[in-house]
């Protein structure tokens, strides 16, 4: 493993961030992966506004795909994502016919051959996709876009079942990085969550994605599971370690049983609360950088000499519906049923239910069925929401300047944040706003003073912490 040098902040864990302030601002509020948020895309955006907004994009840009593959073996009781359980092959090949046909209207909007830096397959379970169907779906993608020297494409991977030809296939088709959903490793949580997944299994796919030349690893955890305890997290993260994996991601997780029904199969009384939540959190983030890991944002940890340790140092780290990225592309397409895209004049999202997307794009038209179209204000304040979670600071001068506004119509915000200021977790001077490394967990209650869609009624987020 190649030498990591220390992060760039002082750490200093007995000063983190005490469970009285973690429950003080843990509130229900937004990950930020967009801002504003996908509760608050409205049908008004449709097919028309797509095809206009596609036909706008700098030609000399890049952009950046999104393939969303809507399908699992096996249903996850925590998982947050739109998939459909399948235990025959059919209605897989079916969706990625269809998913080819949205290619090919996509490109033709463009109306030319286009660059594309990042491709990103997200689900469910890409992998489930047979090898010889993946490798028709990359050629695909080859001939109605032009790869640019070095893209990046990614691909989620559910380690239990994954094959050696599956793996080969990845590679010939030339997958960079693969992110490998662990979550926990201790058995007792794997039984509560319904995914049963051991050490040795997760270690081979590791070792023959690396054998295959796919040498970039992410590994995603979660913490705030049922059964979960800061020892078994720490176990659990030592058992990672010793993947050598170049990003960790440590999520918290999202109960919302009101929102995803299956998540009401998950034992409510098993599950930590905030003061725990946050114990697990700090446990996990302590052992990782005290392993040489540098933590990025939020959530993640990446390895000094990987490209997103590499962004964050240059103030380059972004944020998108993927989670934190090194993507500079300033459009991304969202391909696939639930997909969303991110275009300079707002958001669309397709169709979640796999038929009505199917049917609009058998029509010939895109399955746009809600989106936002951006003003000033929402640029404004996305691009304060981005520089927080991803740099941990904003200079409200800068921003302000480059959006025409002045940082005095946030005086309302700036008061909102003193509390915080007072408990340690921002720093303000002048107009420049910087967050605490005990704030850290809580960036995003940060985020949300600059949030005017920002609902507090209901449970539409997850808590903070």
């Amino acid at each position: 493993m190649t030498e990591i040098k220390a992060p760039p902040w002082p750490i200093d864990d007995k000063g983190a961030m005490t469970p009285e302030l973690a429950a003080k601002y843990a509130t229900a509020v937004p990950r930020y992966t967009s801002y504003p948020t996908a509760p608050h895309f409205s049908p008004a955006v449709d097919d028309a506004h797509y095809r206009r907004w596609l036909t706008a994009t700098d030609p000399d840009a890049p952009l950046s795909l999104y393939l969303h593959i809507p399908f699992c073996d096996a249903l996850c009781w925590f998982c947050g994502c739109h998939t459909r359980i399948v235990n025959r092959y059919g209605p897989i090949a079916g969706y990625l016919a269809v998913l080819g046909e949205e290619i090919d209207l996509v490109a033709e909007a463009l109306g030319a051959l286009r660059a594309v830096s990042h491709i990103h397959f997200g689900g469910g379970s890409p992998n489930i996709v047979a090898p010889d169907d993946f490798r028709s779906l990359m050629d695909r993608l080859r001939r109605r876009f032009a790869l640019a020297p070095g893209a990046e494409i990614a691909v989620e991977i559910d380690p239990r079942g994954m094959t050696g030809e599956g793996v080969d296939a990845l590679a010939r088709a030339g997958v960079t990085r693969a992110s490998l959903g662990v979550q926990d490793f201790d058995p007792t949580v794997q039984r509560a969550i319904n995914r049963i997944q051991t050490f040795d299994e997760t270690a081979e796919v590791v070792r023959m994605l690396r054998r295959a030349g796919i040498g970039e690893i992410n590994i995603d955890l979660i913490y705030g599971l049922p059964f979960q305890t800061r020892a078994g997290i720490i176990e659990t993260v030592e058992k990672v370690l010793l993947l050598e994996p170049q990003r960790v991601a440590v999520f918290g997780y999202a109960h919302v049983p009101g929102i995803k029904r299956h998540q009401r199969l998950i034992d409510e009384a098993a599950l930590p609360d905030t003061a725990e939540r946050w114990r697990q959190s700090a446990a996990a983030a302590a052992r990782l950088k005290a392993a040489g890991y540098i933590a990025v944002g939020l959530d993640h940890f990446a390895r000094a000499d990987d490209a997103m340790a590499r962004a964050l140092g240059a103030g380059r780290l972004r944020r998108n519906f993927q989670g934190y990225t090194t993507d500079a592309a300033p459009a991304l397409i969202g391909l696939g049923a639930s997909a969303i895209g991110s275009l300079a004049e707002g958001y669309v999202q397709n169709a979640v239910a796999i038929e009505a997307y199917r049917e609009a794009i058998g029509e010939r038209r895109f399955a746009i069925e809600r989106g936002l179209a951006l003003d000033d204000d929402d640029r404004l304040r996305r691009d304060i929401i981005e520089r927080l979670m991803c740099d941990l600071a904003v200079d409200l001068g800068a921003v302000c300047g480059k959006w025409r506004a002045s940082p005095d119509d946030f005086a309302g915000e700036f008061a909102a944040l003193r509390p915080m200021e007072d408990d340690g977790l921002v720093r303000i001077t002048g107009r420049r706003i910087r967050v605490t490394e005990e704030g850290r967990p809580l960036v995003r209650a940060v985020c949300a003073v600059f949030d005017r869609y920002l609902e507090t009624q209901g449970q539409r987020h997850s808590q903070a912490v």
